[in-house]
C-alpha cells in the first residue's frame, strides 16, 4: 500500500478538515498505538507549515515518556508539572505558548523552538499522553490551529 498525502489548501480550516481525514485513514482498523503515532507524527510533519517538531509523550506510569515523532532529538522523559508538555498532561488542558521562552519551567529540548501547543490525549478519563508540536516561530499557533489540533487529538484519542 502506498500513502502520499500532500495536502496544501488556501486556508487553515480545509487544511486541518483534510489533515483529520488523513489521520483517521491511516489509523483506521490499526490496532497498535505506536504505529498510530508514527503515521499521525509523519502527516502532520508533513502538513503543518512552520514546524520544527510533531510527536507524541505517553503517560507511562504517571510521567511522560517520548513516542514517535518527527524532527530532532528529544527529551525522554518529562514529569506531570514540568514543562508546557507535562504542564498539559498535569491540568488536562491544550497548553497554546505563543513564546515557550517565557513559559515558567520551559524544557528547552530543541533551542530552535519558540511556540509550542500540547494538546492532552483522554479516552474514557484516562490520559493517554500528549500531541507535542513545536515551531521555530514565536506566535506561530492561533485559535484555528488549536482547534485543528484538539480535533486531531480527538481522532487519536480514539486509536491510541
Amino acid at each position: 500500500m502506498t500513502y502520499d498525502f500532500r495536502i496544501a489548501a488556501a486556508d487553515k480550516v480545509t487544511m486541518y478538515r483534510d489533515l483529520a481525514s488523513a489521520v483517521e485513514g491511516l489509523t483506521a482498523g490499526e490496532p497498535d498505538a505506536v504505529a498510530n503515532m508514527a503515521n499521525a507524527a509523519a502527516v502532520i510533519w508533513e502538513t503543518l507549515p512552520d514546524v520544527n517538531w510533531v510527536g507524541f509523550y505517553r503517560n507511562v506510569g504517571g510521567e511522560l515518556v517520548l513516542g514517535p515523532f518527527q524532527g530532532r532529538p528529544a527529551c525522554i522523559r518529562i514529569k506531570f508539572g514540568e514543562g508546557v508538555c507535562g504542564a498539559a498532561a498535569q491540568s488536562r488542558q491544550v497548553q497554546r505558548v505563543e513564546d515557550v521562552h517565557t513559559f515558567p519551567g520551559h524544557i528547552a529540548c530543541d533551542s530552535a523552538s519558540n511556540s509550542e501547543i500540547v494538546v492532552p490525549l483522554i479516552r474514557d478519563g484516562e490520559l493517554l499522553g500528549v500531541l507535542d508540536i513545536d515551531s521555530p516561530k514565536t506566535g506561530r499557533f492561533t485559535d484555528e490551529d488549536e482547534a485543528g489540533c484538539v480535533r486531531l487529538g480527538e481522532i487519536l484519542s480514539r486509536v491510541l
